[in-house]
């Protein structure tokens, strides 16, 4: 069974550009993204869209779909009514380079930011990891970098401005990542304030409704962190353990 589909795709560069409209055939089981390969076979040629597995895997295929940060391969057509207009464009908070592609070149640098992992003095084949631990790295390690946790996450959605100072919660994410990595021997909690901007957040939850892995970003990285971080820069105790150097990684209160 198909149908014609009305399309509004938004064409142009980072100087200008405009919704343009498409009649298009659509058949059964197709995605947004067989739609949009489909125009550039048949009507717009030089369309730019950034894909590659076409899986849910990659993250290549970002865009906004009437609005909502997107897979464009993973929504699927029958979500939308036949007689719905529907509506393609890129993700808003990077620079457009062309139509739906975007300079998504910010998350990059702050990937080089983050100190990498630091398992001390343990020489490989040497870590041992209980399995909780192992379960709540593999949360945080589902990311496919589509990076829409960063694109609807207004600190820099809405306030370019704060992009130097700010991560943003898919690598702030990836601090926490470290941080509760029990082999992990680097303490992370003043780079995350200090130097990644995690006071910026304020928990709205927006990255993880959007984050098509279901990652728990808010409530299982954020949050935690905060709660780190404030443990050991409010807490006197620890304050003072921590300038003494008694206090170590984890900790919340000075050991013996």
């Amino acid at each position: 069974m198909s149908y014609e589909a009305k399309f509004k795709v938004w064409r142009g560069d980072d100087g200008d550009g405009e919704l343009t409209d498409y009649t298009v055939e659509v058949n059964e089981g197709e995605v947004v993204l067989d739609i949009i390969h489909r125009l550039q076979a048949t009507q717009a040629p030089d369309l730019a869209v950034r894909w590659n597995c076409k899986a849910g895997k990659c993250g290549s295929c970002s865009a906004e779909v009437n609005g909502m940060p997107r897979l464009l391969c993973m929504t699927r057509m029958s979500t939308f009514e036949p007689d719905e207009t529907v509506t393609v464009t890129p993700v808003r908070t990077f620079p457009v380079i062309r139509d739906l592609v975007t300079d998504v070149s910010y998350n990059y640098q702050k990937a080089r930011e983050i100190p990498s992992f630091d398992p001390g003095d343990a020489k490989p084949g040497e870590l041992r990891m209980q399995q909780v631990d192992v379960e709540r790295s593999q949360e945080f390690r589902k990311c496919i970098e589509c990076f829409l946790c960063q694109n609807v996450c207004h600190v820099i959605r809405d306030h370019d401005e704060n992009k130097e100072e700010y991560a943003g919660p898919r690598f702030l994410m990836r601090i926490g990542e470290l941080e509760m990595h029990p082999a992990d021997q680097a303490d992370r909690r003043n780079i995350a304030q200090d130097d990644h901007g995690l006071g910026f957040c304020n928990i709205t939850k927006c990255c993880t409704e959007v984050c098509p892995e279901h990652i728990k970003i808010t409530d299982n990285a954020l949050i935690p962190m905060k709660e780190r971080v404030v443990g050991r820069k409010y807490d006197p105790v620890v304050w003072l353990g921590s300038k003494l150097g008694i206090v170590k990684k984890g900790q919340d209160t000075p050991s013996a």
